[in-house]
């Protein structure tokens, strides 16, 4: 009867040890996690370097959502007596970090910014470049002069021009710009991309197919004389018969809109950029 509880303690400790060094990892990584702290009745805000794509929250003791693309926001619930502390994972455009919460007074800070020191480099698929990385190319771009003057449009009094065609891997940037010479300000209503049949008869029906940037540095509601502004799209491809529209529309009833041509050939002919 000794032998064989001896036997079971032998074999409990076994498994103690087993559990242990199945646990032990886990433990060691969390505790070398960086520590944030939320108190009581207050909200803690994580705020992002890019969008935030995916978040984790290790305990169902606490609340969160996104008021905007790049801030996570979060609080314990009011039921709550005791936070025993959770594990935060949150993911961007090309990172993921994890901080240990823990329970904290008052006077902590209430904001955590994520820093690259926090951050592991991440690979999503079919996101290679973020939007903090589109941003600076494109304020690189806004900085050069135009110098190469592609296409124009001149309607209205006023003059849209295709200033330069860049590429890097598969994006396209377009730098675009309308000089206004009347006295009439000119109030953006929609900017729109289009890839239409370069000629239309009555007899045919034309196929137009709207493009959508995937990334616009200035949101600009208007303007006196000058605009200026960079779209970029993944890198396209159309037949000799298309051409891309670049169509610009003013507010009001009667407002003016201005139709700039971009050509395949353009396309064809953009400079490469190094980033």
């Amino acid at each position: 009867m000794r032998y064989k509880a001896l036997k079971n303690l032998i074999n409990m400790k076994k498994l103690f040890c087993y559990l242990m060094v199945l646990i032990a990892p886990s433990l060691y990584a969390q505790d070398k996690l960086p520590v944030a702290y939320l108190p009581e009745n207050l909200t803690l805000h994580f705020i992002s370097p890019e969008p935030i794509q995916y978040v984790d929250i290790s305990s169902n003791d606490l609340i969160g959502d996104l008021p905007l693309k790049n801030v996570l926001r979060l609080k314990r619930r009011d039921s709550l007596r005791v936070f025993p502390g959770a594990v935060v994972t949150v993911a961007g455009e090309k990172f993921i970090a994890q901080y240990r919460l823990l329970p904290g007074s008052p006077d902590v800070p209430t904001e955590v910014n994520i820093v690259p020191a926090d951050m592991k480099p991440l690979d999503i698929a079919g996101i290679r470049l973020s939007r903090n990385q589109l941003k600076e190319l494109s304020l690189g771009l806004m900085a050069r002069a135009p110098d190469k003057r592609m296409e124009h449009v001149r309607v209205f009094g006023i003059t849209g021009q295709l200033n330069h065609v860049y590429t890097l891997d598969d994006y396209l940037f377009l730098d675009i710009s309308y000089h206004n010479k009347t006295n009439l300000k000119y109030d953006i209503q929609d900017f729109r991309f289009k890839i239409d049949d370069r000629k239309v008869t009555k007899a045919a029906n034309n196929q137009s197919v709207e493009i959508k940037p995937e990334y616009t540095l200035l949101e600009q509601p208007g303007f006196s004389k000058n605009y200026r502004n960079i779209f970029v799209f993944r890198k396209m491809s159309f037949p000799g018969n298309k051409v891309l529209h670049a169509e610009l529309s003013e507010k009001q009833l009667s407002g003016r809109v201005i139709t700039l041509s971009v050509s395949y050939q353009d396309i064809l002919d953009a400079d490469t950029l190094t980033y």
